[in-house]
């Protein structure tokens, strides 16, 4: 319908850390199964800025929804700074029927104890279904409510009274440059639209379900042309670059390194970023063999963990302790043998509290085995094979896809090895 009133969804999409709890929280899912049923329901027209066709960045019709839309719900989840730097912008242009929602453990880094924010509780990577119809009630419920009064809500025009919310002007009359023209005809009729970037991120999981690291690769390049700020996008092209091979294994890694390098890594608080960091950079020295290689993904390990407490981040640092440890000398290959083991406590400490607070579904799948095959490699280093084999034989039996299991035993293979070639015997002598 022509004068359905429109809501303009501000948030990340996909896959996001909340760096205050270090989860990872499925974004898509909270657009798709909360806020867009509330607002259709509600009788709005949804859409989130990855919905948008387009040309060009997603910087102009971003600003234009932020100005015109009748409401915008913005989810503030993980501290993202680009929905709370919308949000202000919305406050500034618009003085009423905006939305502020967060996930309960959110913590804000900024000012915001005057607005409004409404809380839901998100498990991770999946959503509870009581949850979801409950919020998703709530959300409709406050939809209605606002769109039916004009009731101030900008802490903008609340403070700072009497003030007047921008009108755009009028260009009619006005003669536009014939270089100008020219461009703008050039565009119309040579550029087409770019597809929404939902579109071409459901394309760049299907690549990446069949192992088409290529396609996905190609498909992330547009869409970092479009959304250039989205640092998911830039981490999704960071892997499937690195897991291409192309046009060989090294070539590969340095191209998927100098992607990551936008995202400043060396002083990144983002667990995704540093594992992708020292996930690149363990690959580069088991094929160069360069200490420099090792002692990069050692850095950003050690600091996903002990920044973040990352289980990922974790297990891989107690693992490359135990690779240090192979080409040191006798007193620091014990220091650094010790100090995995101590880490490999604390990470089946961090599994088994995550595991307990995991919803067993379908969706859940992927992070429970990772959960289980981590505990199994810390038991592993920790000299619990009985322990291990148990948690293992449980990971296997929830692994949704087949080469997973695989991808663990090689890794187990792997740390036993550095295992057995343990520098405690230099104690015992």
């Amino acid at each position: 319908m022509a004068d359905e009133k429109k809501c303009f969804v501000v948030m990340g999409f996909g896959e996001k850390t909340d760096y205050k709890t270090s989860r990872v929280l499925d974004l898509d899912k909270t657009y798709k199964h909360i806020i867009k049923k509330a607002v259709e329901e509600a009788g709005l027209e949804c859409v989130r800025a990855d919905e948008i066709p387009h040309s060009g960045t997603i910087d102009v019709p971003m600003y234009e929804q932020l100005l015109d839309a009748d409401l915008v719900v913005a989810d503030l989840s993980t501290s993202n700074l680009n929905a709370a730097y919308e949000l202000g912008i919305r406050h500034a242009l618009k003085p009423h029927t905006t939305i502020v929602i967060a996930e309960e453990q959110f913590s804000s880094p900024f000012d915001v104890n005057h607005i409004v924010i409404r809380k839901y509780r998100h498990d991770g990577k999946a959503l509870d279904i009581d949850v979801v119809e409950r919020f998703r009630g709530e959300l409709k419920k406050a939809i209605q409510e606002i769109m039916s009064r004009s009731q101030t809500d900008s802490p903008v025009y609340t403070f700072l009274k009497p003030l007047n919310p921008p009108v755009r002007g009028s260009t009619e009359g006005t003669i536009q440059p014939p270089a100008a023209a020219e461009s703008s005809a050039a565009k119309t009729t040579a550029q087409p639209e770019n597809a929404a970037l939902a579109v071409l991120m459901d394309q760049v999981h299907k690549a990446k379900a069949n192992k088409d690291f290529l396609k996905a690769k190609s498909l992330l390049e547009t869409v970092r042309e479009i959304a250039p700020r989205e640092s998911y996008v830039v981490q999704q092209l960071a892997l499937v670059t690195y897991k291409s091979k192309h046009p060989d294994e090294r070539k590969a890694l340095e191209e998927a390194r100098g992607i990551l390098e936008q995202l400043d890594p060396l002083r990144s608080n983002d667990a995704e970023t540093l594992g992708l960091w020292g996930a690149i950079h363990k690959r580069m020295f088991e094929i160069s063999k360069e200490r420099k290689q090792l002692d990069a993904a050692i850095f950003a390990y050690e600091k996903g963990y002990r920044l973040l407490g990352d289980y990922y981040n974790a297990i891989n640092w107690a693992f490359l302790l135990n690779v240090r440890a192979s080409l040191s000398q006798p007193a620091d290959a014990i220091a650094d043998f010790i100090l995995a083991r101590r880490t490999r406590a604390d990470v089946l400490e961090i599994c088994k509290k995550k595991l307990e607070s995991l919803k067993e579904s379908a969706e859940t799948g992927a992070e429970r085995y990772w959960l289980l095959a981590t505990m199994a490699e810390a038991a592993i280093g920790l000299g619990d094979e009985p322990g291990s084999a148990q948690y293992l034989d449980q990971a296997t039996k929830v692994a949704p896809e087949s080469w997973m299991p695989d991808s663990t035993n090689e890794q187990l293979s792997k740390l036993r090895g550095y295992l057995a070639d343990s520098p405690l015997r230099h104690l015992a002598a």
